[in-house]
């Protein structure tokens, strides 16, 4: 079974278009991995003083999180989207979930991305 790796801003995203990618992303028959990292981020940004959307998502994030199952890896960087990147070089047929244009444009592998703000797709 394929995996697909979900970073920070394809969350908080799917959040925020009300998409539940727990549900779709099992329904395309793909294991979900979600680095600590991705965790931490989410974590920090439910208590920083930016704008309380951005904390609500967080928030609602987090809790879907505890809610669903999901492999967690220590990727073992500070840097999320370069680790993303590294990760996925020696991982070819892993999946990435981002809206990150460095990660989609480093990266040869294929992405999980949010069409028309409703849809998630493989391309």
């Amino acid at each position: 079974m394929n995996k697909v790796i979900l970073d920070t801003n394809f969350i908080l995203s799917c959040i925020r278009n009300k998409i539940d990618f727990f549900e779709e992303i099992k329904f395309m028959g793909l294991d979900i991995i979600i680095p600590k990292q991705v965790i931490l981020e989410i974590e920090r940004i439910t208590k920083s003083k930016k704008k309380l959307r951005f904390r609500e998502e967080a928030q609602i994030a987090l809790k879907l999180l505890k809610e669903n199952k999901f492999r967690k890896i220590d990727l073992k960087r500070k840097n999320v989207d370069k680790a993303i990147i590294q990760y996925a070089e020696k991982n070819t047929n892993l999946v990435i979930a981002t809206l990150d244009k460095e990660i989609k444009n480093k990266t040869k592998n294929l992405k999980l991305v949010i069409r028309g703000k409703k849809k998630l797709e493989v391309i």
